[in-house]
């Protein structure tokens, strides 16, 4: 259930003292970097104002000279990086401002930058949990949720599965050593759970 986070934590990344029996296993924040490259698409935005740099050159070249063509791009490269920029600057502030908590009962996601809030996420209504990872190790751990409160995609983004709009999934997205938070999540969930099929199960991919 998400809750609004505007009070002073009294665990980092909890709005509330954990229960008696329950206790942290993991806390991690998404890479700022990956978070840039997978959920906003910072290389496909570079790539996109690269392709034009270079049709601008090939086009105008001929009437231009090479020297001029390029000297002409000058202002679009500009854009392009100013772009790049503000595209890893927001990442920078999602991944300071979140942090993912995995207890012996729940999942917790401290998310937001301007409107902070914390989805719990008990293991009982996690339904199966899917991984993906990269080469560098960083990945995102998405889980399908059965029951509660639905979750609204454009609140929760970029802290969810993507294209999973009509049946939003909340995840981890871009943390570091994700196939070993994986292997930790689905070894603790079923004493947890008070419905054992229910365990999430890490699929890696990519």
């Amino acid at each position: 259930m998400p809750h609004d986070d505007m009070q002073v934590e009294p665990i980092p990344g909890l709005p509330e003292v954990l229960p008696e029996g329950e206790h942290i296993l993991w806390q991690g924040s998404p890479n700022p970097w990956a978070l840039a490259r997978d959920a906003l698409l910072l290389r496909w935005v570079a790539g996109y104002f690269g392709l034009l740099a270079v049709w601008r050159v090939v086009a105008k070249a001929p009437q231009e000279g090479w020297l001029g063509a390029v000297e002409g791009i000058a202002p679009l490269l500009i854009l392009g990086a100013v772009a790049c920029v503000l595209i890893y600057g927001f990442a920078w502030a999602q991944a300071r401002a979140s942090l993912y908590t995995i207890t012996n009962r729940r999942v917790a996601m401290r998310i937001g930058v301007a409107l902070t809030l914390t989805m719990n996420l008990p293991f009982s209504r996690i339904g199966s949990a899917d991984l993906q990872t990269r080469r560098d190790g960083t990945g995102t751990i998405a889980f399908d949720t059965s029951g509660g409160q639905r979750l609204g995609y454009l609140i929760c983004w970029p802290h969810v599965r993507p294209w999973y709009m009509s049946d939003p999934q909340p995840a981890l997205r871009a943390i570091p050593d994700a196939e070993k938070v994986a292997r930790l999540l689905a070894e603790n969930v079923h004493p947890a759970t008070a419905v054992p099929n229910r365990a999430p199960t890490a699929v890696a991919a990519e």
